[in-house]
């Protein structure tokens, strides 16, 4: 990772959004199954505990109150017992809600049994929720823009938005920006809005198949300028994000997860940071950075994760993004993770040839705190301690390996016989060091305790080490 310095994170609580859509209640029933019913051949389920969370439009809102945005969040629901849950659970965030209550229809709850990690049956109640009559939602709408910025609108394609053309008209006539979550095949529906944030399957809906990325970025762009759209989001799933405008050239985001866990709901957290990050001033292309970054943070949790502001700002600044870092970035980066409360741990090694030793050992001292540093000897350090012919793989091949690991977050060269130096910069809460040493005689171990820190040895796995394997090549 580059040591430059980011652009100014931006102050998302400048940021005032007013959120339509479809809303919904999630709910999961979770428990265990130790036995098949005698009735059918399905598992039994012994509910241990009932969680609701805010779904559809009302996840969105989640995202954006994480990030510290006013908002405000409007839209249908049921006149039942699952819209006062709703309701309490968004301002139990401090989301101020404006719910049209239908009578003739239940809120939307989405019920999921869930056990051992497993989602063993769906549930969902679900009316349509288009109106009848008069829609009560451009009246909503008007009233939250006299107190918002930016007006969001999350089609859940439930009917809350069947007509969202009145709602944009308003929001332009104040000279309001309207970014837009679609769905469905009509995207003509939306014309006029500011912003679009479809998937690649959803936009191959409307513009057909593409069968790469030149097609993608042409048929985008006639779709942006036919619908009077400012830019185009395309989100890319494992492959990022396509920014798309009209005075510009096609921007391609690379993804930012490192590891995807769950993709539900990483949408919402898109659309919720480019709303924040754009009502609080910050450039478009900068905007969509920052929603990018968010959505690898999301996906890397379980379930329609929030991002918090603290969390992306980490990211924004290096620190959430695991990998190679020179001593200045690794500083910062260290600095900033003890300032959010995480315990470091380091340790430091030559690491020449990676072995089950050395796996096992980094998962280890990995387990003793929320980050894992690993400082590697440059090739002439290692020389100096292991004599000509050391090493066989040159530092940036020993440390590219460490930092694919899944339990090393940063990885730093140093050039000195010993890390103390470095580890008197960093100041983690653990030093670490394999095999047989006496805590005493680790290098930085005084600097460590004198800052409150402590020093653990953790032992090898036996028979393991990089010596034997290099006597083993040389002698077949």
């Amino acid at each position: 990772m580059s040591a430059s310095s980011p652009s100014p994170f931006p102050d998302f609580s400048r940021a005032r959004v007013l959120v339509a859509g479809d809303l919904m209640l999630d709910r999961y029933w979770t428990g265990a199954t130790r036995r098949i019913s005698p009735e059918a051949p399905v598992p039994v389920v012994h509910v241990e505990s009932v969680e609701d969370r805010p779904g559809g439009a009302a996840n969105v809102a989640l995202n954006l109150a994480a990030l510290g945005a006013r908002t405000i969040l409007v839209g249908v629901t049921g006149a039942d017992e699952a819209a006062d849950i709703l309701a309490a659970r968004l301002a139990e965030r401090g989301i101020e809600t404006r719910l049209h209550r239908r009578a003739d229809r239940p809120t939307i709850t989405k019920l999921r049994v869930m056990s051992h990690h497993q989602q063993l049956i769906r549930l969902d109640f679900e009316q349509s929720l288009a109106p009848l009559d008069a829609d009560p939602l451009p009246a909503l709408v008007e009233a939250g823009l006299a107190e918002t910025d930016l007006l969001l609108l999350s089609d859940y394609a439930k009917g809350t938005l069947a007509d969202p053309r009145p709602l944009i008209a308003a929001a332009r006539a104040l000279g309001k920006p309207v970014l837009v979550d679609p769905k469905g095949r009509d995207f003509a529906r939306y014309r006029g809005a500011t912003i679009l944030t479809p998937n690649r399957a959803e936009l191959e809906e409307i513009v057909g198949v593409c069968g790469n990325e030149a097609v993608l970025v042409e048929k985008a762009q006639r779709l942006r300028a036919d619908l009077g759209l400012e830019a185009l989001l395309v989100t890319l799933g494992e492959r990022g994000m396509l920014l798309l405008r009209a005075d510009a050239a096609a921007l391609h985001l690379p993804t930012q997860a490192r590891e995807v866990f769950d993709v539900t709901g990483a949408g919402d957290t898109v659309i919720a940071t480019l709303a924040a990050a754009l009502g609080a001033g910050t450039p478009i292309d900068e905007s969509c950075a920052l929603a990018n970054r968010a959505a690898g943070l999301a996906v890397g949790k379980l379930g329609a994760a929030s991002v918090s502001a603290a969390e992306l700002a980490r990211a924004h600044r290096g620190v959430e993004w695991h990998g190679v870092l020179d001593r200045e970035g690794l500083i910062a980066a260290a600095a900033a993770a003890r300032a959010a409360g995480e315990r470091l741990v380091m340790t430091n090694g030559c690491f020449d040839i990676l072995h089950e030793g050395h796996v096992s050992y980094l998962q280890q001292a990995r387990r003793l705190g929320d980050r894992l540093i690993v400082a590697v000897n440059d090739d002439d350090s290692v020389r100096r301690l292991k004599g000509e012919g050391r090493p066989i793989n040159g530092v940036e091949q020993r440390m590219a390996v460490l930092a694919g690991l899944a339990s090393v977050d940063w990885v730093c060269p140093f050039g000195e016989d010993t890390p103390e130096s470095l580890i008197s910069r960093v100041k983690p809460d653990v030093l670490v060091k394999g095999g047989d040493y006496r805590p005493d005689d680790i290098a930085g171990a005084d600097g460590v305790r004198a800052n409150g820190g402590e020093v653990r040895v953790i032992d090898f796995l036996p028979g393991r080490s990089t010596s034997r394997i290099i006597g083993a090549i040389r002698d077949v």
